[in-house]
């Protein structure tokens, strides 16, 4: 009886030694990405296979995408985090940092949209949007409007004191739409004047309000003073799953391209394992569990959706594509801080 007790014992530390061993060989990868809707996604439906099959934890750092900047910023030298997702004039500004290594060839890299793809392959989106116009379905109903078509609706006079623009100070959204614009007006993001010159005297006219970012846009649309804003197909089913009466219009010069995109962190402590990771998370197979888990939309046209209501939808994503607009981030970020200023100075006060 004893000799078979020592034997037990002897089997239980045995298997308490290997399972010991096990855990020790478990690595742990940070990423750096937003929290809320995103963090659930991955870390409930993306992530887990990745962790299965590579004996790895995979730990969140949640954040903006101007906090997760800041912390691999201050860590450049002794890097805490191996992947980080970032908007892609967020991610612009990491790259010019030397924040980003380059990703290596794989063929998940090459089965993503072109437009997903940042020059010299240092960072890939993981998922698209585009900013384009919106509009209050019930009032348009109303007034017997036809659904906007291009960006200049935003100066139409019958839409005078509704329009709601978000602050190209602060939001994106506001930025992609003054940017296209200008772009109407002659301009560039090297040549931002045109738009200035003209902004005030045409769309400025219409302006009820300049708001910060779009979370007064589903109070506005109800109270009937919103007619017409941008903001992205996202964001319009988002209203939409909520009972407001809004739709989205492509219009004719094109959506811009709104990308969160992944790079892999220089200098991280796992390279090759953070490699792999960004390889998965372009993989159809991991788009597709984003895309159900959390409606993150696919860069990888191989993804799949479970719904034919879904699919649709991403079919029709896949149309507004075909005429994105890409934007010139590092011209954007070398003037940024000096558009903001006189933005806030000669459109906003």
């Amino acid at each position: 009886m004893t000799h078979r007790i020592i034997l037990l014992a002897g089997a239980a530390a045995l298997a308490l030694g290997h399972a010991t061993a096990a855990s020790a060989q478990t690595k742990t990868l940070y990423v750096g990405m937003n929290g809320g809707n995103f963090e659930r996604a991955y870390t409930q439906a993306v992530f887990p296979p990745f962790e299965k099959e590579h004996n790895v934890k995979i730990v969140v750092v949640p954040g903006t995408s101007s906090d997760i900047l800041a912390k691999a910023t201050a860590a450049k030298d002794n890097p805490q985090m191996h992947v980080m997702f970032l908007d892609d004039g967020v991610m612009a500004r990491a790259i010019s940092a030397g924040l980003c290594e380059k990703l290596q060839p794989s063929p998940e890299l090459d089965e993503i949209l072109p437009a997903a793809r940042f020059k010299d392959d240092m960072a890939a989106g993981v998922d698209l949007g585009m900013t384009g116009l919106a509009y209050n379905k019930k009032m348009f109903d109303e007034n017997g409007w036809a659904p906007p078509t291009s960006w200049m609706d935003l100066a139409d006079p019958k839409f005078k004191g509704k329009v709601v623009f978000q602050s190209a100070s602060a939001s994106s959204f506001g930025l992609h739409a003054f940017l296209m614009f200008n772009r109407i007006q002659g301009g560039s993001e090297d040549n931002v004047e045109p738009g200035f010159e003209k902004f005030r005297d045409t769309i400025g006219k219409n302006v009820i309000e300049f708001i910060p970012n779009s979370s007064k846009i589903s109070e506005m649309v109800q109270t009937g003073e919103a007619a017409i804003f941008p903001l992205t197909p996202t964001g319009v089913a988002g209203l939409q799953d909520k009972g407001i009466p809004v739709e989205y219009a492509q219009p004719k010069e094109g959506s811009v391209l709104l990308m969160v995109a992944e790079c892999v962190i220089a200098n991280n402590s796992e390279p090759e394992l953070a490699q792999k990771l960004a390889a998965y998370l372009l993989s159809a197979d991991a788009q597709t569990k984003a895309l159900e888990a959390g409606n993150i939309i696919p860069s990888n046209p191989k993804a799949t959706a479970s719904t034919p209501k879904a699919e649709e939808k991403l079919k029709k994503f896949h149309e507004y594509m075909k005429t994105v607009v890409t934007l010139d981030w590092d011209a954007i970020n070398a003037k940024r801080p000096e558009w903001n200023s006189r933005w806030n100075k000669t459109i906003e006060q």
